[in-house]
């Protein structure tokens, strides 16, 4: 017995091995959501944690160990004996850091990265995995459809083939039993029904079995089909479709190959007789099956009582929520009788030799009903002395059970109470040969069901004995083989004379066109035998697909196409080419390919390419794909032009942060990687106005006023979809200067964007507190690089009422302020504690060339200083012009005395070099 204690206290296992004599508890260091038994070794668990890994324990949980990270809920599995060679393999669905799922294999104790296995190539579309018996399924949506991929007995996945134009929105996998795949597909035009399609051995071709199958959503949001499988009996279903607004119950005795009404029973509870006549009016049945274990569904039966079908529903022309009582089949849903008004709950014990009934309501209650006669007569019997709230009823296992537990509450505020109940001293005896009957399968009195007619062994009614390990035992003869053993093969439809013929979308000599001249296929009648029918001879002869020599053809109907069906392809990535031929001998052909980029191949068949020709491209551009198809009958060849992007990862505008008035403004889309293809360019003057879109990435432009404008340019390459924006001071003059910095600061730039602009925005208040200069004239952009530089400008401000405005006189006294304060190192801020940065005018030397303090005065020294400045200034652009990068020279009204080489009397300011890698455009503040 295994105990899961509280997550909210804590996580242990409480593990006991003396049927709950004595427990010991084992600490995790994991929160467990869900485990899953190994089908056959009892001590293999595997366990999902709520932060989605994977636990294995060989040793019922006294130890485990990791298997993976990233899994996905509910799609892990035990390997399938017969289909895996492993007992300890286990499937899961894993999802990857970027949000992909790909489905993997590993050994419960060995699932290292060395030792996991893909199966499915590449990605598959999350929460798609299904192991299931011998079959696994995965989904790939791709062009905006899904695809579903199957594998069989582990073998590589083949492509699941549904009628042409089905055009599936969704699947799901009903039954996988007798080595078929019964599955409900929602096509295109389908909102709120499923048709049921059925599926060869190999479970890739797919016929249409029935079709508008109700379906609903369950409490969690889950798609419920309203099909049901009957236990015991191989190939009947029941299921409810959809005719005109009206949901009616249908039964199969052969995997959907036929399907009928449920005739009503001739009496009600009471006697009296049911006047419902075929087809208007039937039984119709609700097909839910209880997710809890605790508690039975409204639909019941047991591989044990192959006989016995137990379920809810109505009598009408439609099913019907209201009106609702129990009904019960003993001969396999040919006749059913009423047993209840009310909906209960019915357990199966004793193989079915006992029924016990539980009223289904929210009182309490302290009775339960017992049938040993399948249901045809019913006994109260009383099973606690309180009446009981019951939250559910559980059967214990095994085949001889007699024993049921019932449990509930005695009121909404006490504990659970558990009620064992052993029936075991009603019989006084096991039941001998004589006590049995034989019964024989059939349907509407039609003895050969699935190829064979089929002799079970029923208890006599009248005889109350235990019936142990007799039950179920059985004959079994095989019938001869007739039309109704057939259904009509994958590609052909079954029309109202009953013939299977090609349906329009259909070629049937297209079967012949994937083999080679000298060997054979096999050439369908339109019929396919049911799977899993046993009847032989008769007409199985005439309707089995016959071998037939594949004819000799030149290739005709050549095509190329990527696998997805896209005309784009990713830079370094591969692209997978698929080669179709609608007629060719496909094993004596010689195919060529012609990539465009240099690369051509070549293979002797066209089986060798069957999963495709897989290519990668180094560069970007339009590619002209060439194939050629030759054999000694003829030749064609087809022609795929493909478009190879790169990813755009990072969009810069580069344009000036100030510019005058009237002049023209480069500006330019600066992309990484440089080259990804055809791109669209669209631009945005301010949110404003209509933008404009070209296919070049600079454009040029003017501003008629002064103010501060906004520029967007969105880059579309693809889906993808890049946008950047700047803002640009627009004025009839200003000044400039480059700012340099103390070594340290170089220390503490990351070079992104968000740093640049706060550190922009902290030199210019430490420049508007060391010089009092209104925060208006100041603009400090920070530029990317290192080491790091920026460029401050001064601005004529003017005032809301257009009043007060600097004139260019006003400019200069506030630029040689700043130089200034600049020079006598007054101009600095505290990036953190203990770190100090000084900011300087860009000077070729750590002192000022000129003093400016009232101090140092008189015509001597300004002549003095004029001479050193200029002969300084020609020595060093001449020495330093290849290594530093200066501006212009100072504009001739620069007068005698100017302290600054940077400082200009600039119309326009020179925009920012190109940012390295990753780094966006510089940032200012205002």
């Amino acid at each position: 017995i295994m105990l899961l204690t509280d997550p909210e206290i804590e996580s242990s296992l409480l593990i006991s091995s003396d049927e709950g004599a004595t427990y010991q508890k084992y600490r995790l260091n994991f929160y467990i959501q869900s485990l899953l038994f190994h089908p056959k070794q009892e001590d293999w668990i595997l366990a999902y944690s709520q932060d989605q890994k994977l636990y294995s324990s060989a040793e019922f949980g006294r130890r485990w160990q990791l298997i993976q990270e990233g899994v996905v809920p509910n799609r892990f599995y035990w390997s399938v004996m017969g289909s895996n060679k492993e007992p300890d393999l286990v499937h899961l669905e894993a999802r990857t850091v970027d949000g992909h799922s790909h489905y993997l294999t590993c050994r419960m104790q060995n699932c290292t990265e060395a030792n996991r296995n893909q199966p499915f190539p590449g990605y598959i579309d999350p929460d798609s995995l299904i192991v299931q018996d011998h079959y696994v399924f995965v989904q790939l949506t791709s062009g905006g459809r899904p695809h579903y991929y199957v594998s069989y007995r582990r073998n590589a996945f083949a492509q699941m083939k549904l009628p042409k134009y089905a055009l599936p929105k969704d699947m799901h996998v009903i039954s996988t039993d007798e080595n078929q795949v019964f599955a409900a597909v929602q096509e295109w035009n389908q909102n709120d029904t499923y048709n049921l399609y059925i599926s060869d051995t190999r479970g890739v071709y797919f016929t249409l079995a029935l079709e508008n199958v109700q379906s609903s959503r369950g409490p969690e949001g889950n798609i419920m089909i309203d099909l049901y499988e009957v236990a015991g009996i191989k190939g009947m279903f029941l299921a409810n479709k959809k005719i005109d607004n009206q949901v009616k119950t249908f039964i199969t005795y052969n995997k959907g190959r036929d399907w009928r009404l449920l005739q009503a029973p001739d009496t009600d509870l009471r006697g009296d007789p049911v006047h419902c006549l075929l087809p208007y009016c039937s039984l119709h049945l609700h097909l839910k099956v209880s997710e809890n274990p605790y508690t039975s569904g409204i639909i019941a039966s047991k591989d044990t009582a192959p006989s016995i079908i137990v379920a809810s529903g109505n009598i009408g022309s439609e099913l019907s929520d209201t009106d609702i009582s129990m009904f019960v089949s003993s001969d396999a849903g040919n006749t059913w009788r009423q047993i209840f008004e009310e909906e209960h709950s019915v357990l199966y014990l004793d193989q079915g030799g006992v029924l016990v009934a539980m009223k289904h309501t929210s009182l309490p209650i302290r009775h339960l009903w017992l049938s040993f006669d399948e249901g045809r007569s019913w006994s109260k019997y009383s099973f606690t002395s309180i009446p009981l709230f019951v939250d559910g009823v559980l059967g214990e296992p095994g085949e001889e059970t007699l024993i049921m537990t019932v449990f509930g509450h005695f009121s909404h505020r006490s504990e659970w109470q558990l009620v064992k109940v052993d029936y075991k001293s009603i019989f006084d005896r096991r039941c001998a040969e004589e006590d049995y009957r034989p019964w024989q399968l059939h349907s509407q009195g039609e003895a050969c069901i699935m190829g064979a007619k089929r002799i079970y062994k029923k208890r006599k009614s009248e005889r109350k004995c235990m019936q142990g390990k007799y039950a179920g035992a059985m004959e079994s003869e095989p019938c001869v083989c007739t039309e109704a053993d057939f259904d009509c093969d994958y590609g052909y439809e079954r029309h109202s004379n009953g013939q299977c013929l090609p349906a329009f979308w259909f070629n049937p000599s297209s079967l012949s066109k994937d083999c080679s001249l000298g060997q054979s296929y096999l050439n369908s009648t339109g019929y396919r035998k049911v799977v899993s029918n046993n009847c032989t001879d008769g007409v199985r002869e005439q309707y089995t697909a016959k071998p037939q020599k594949c004819p000799g053809k030149a290739p005709r109907g050549l095509r190329i196409v990527t696998a997805d069906g896209r005309l784009t392809a990713e830079q370094g990535h591969n692209v997978t080419l698929m080669v179709q031929l609608e007629e060719g001998d496909v094993q004596r052909t010689l195919i060529q390919v012609d990539f465009g980029d240099g690369i051509a191949v070549s293979y002797v068949n066209l089986s060798s390419t069957e999963d495709g020709i897989k290519h990668v491209y180094q560069n970007v551009g339009i590619f002209r794909v060439t194939v050629q198809v030759d054999n000694s009958l003829g030749s064609d060849s087809a022609v795929l032009y493909l478009h190879v992007t790169c990813p755009l990862e990072h969009v810069h505008l580069s344009l000036p942060f100030v510019t005058t008035k009237n002049k023209e403004v480069n500006a330019t889309a600066v992309l990484w990687p440089s080259q990804v293809g055809t791109l669209t360019y669209v631009w945005w003057y301010g949110n404003n106005t209509e933008p404009l879109i070209t296919l070049e990435g600079s454009i040029s432009f003017r501003f008629t006023s002064e103010g501060m404008n906004t520029i967007t340019v969105q880059v579309s390459a693809g889906n993808a979809i890049l946008q950047d924006t700047k803002t640009i001071a627009v004025y009839e003059e200003f000044r400039s200067l480059r700012l340099s910095f103390s070594p340290n600061l170089d220390d503490y730039n990351p070079d992104i964007p968000e740093w640049r602009r706060d550190i922009g925005r902290v030199i210019k208040k430490s420049l508007v507190e060391a010089t009092g200069v209104p925060g208006q004239h100041i603009l400090v952009a920070v530029l990317p690089g290192l080491p790091t530089t920026a460029e401050l400008f001064v601005l004529p401000y003017q005032d809301p009422a257009g009043e007060n405005k600097r004139s260019a006189d006003d400019l200069e006294q506030i630029s040689e302020l700043l130089i200034h304060k600049l020079n006598q190192n007054s101009v600095h801020f505290e990036l953190k504690p203990g770190v100090r940065v000084f900011v300087h005018a860009a000077h070729l030397t750590a002192a000022p060339l000129v003093d400016l303090t009232p101090t140092h005065s008189g015509s001597a020294m300004l002549m003095l200083l004029s001479v050193v400045f200029v002969g300084l200034a020609v020595f060093v652009i001449y020495k330093f012009k290849r290594r530093v990068a200066l501006p212009s020279p100072p504009s001739p009204s620069t007068q005698p005395g100017d302290s600054s080489l940077r400082l200009q009397r600039a119309r326009h300011a020179t925009p920012p070099s190109t940012p390295k890698r990753g780094s966006a455009g510089a940032q200012y503040a205002i």
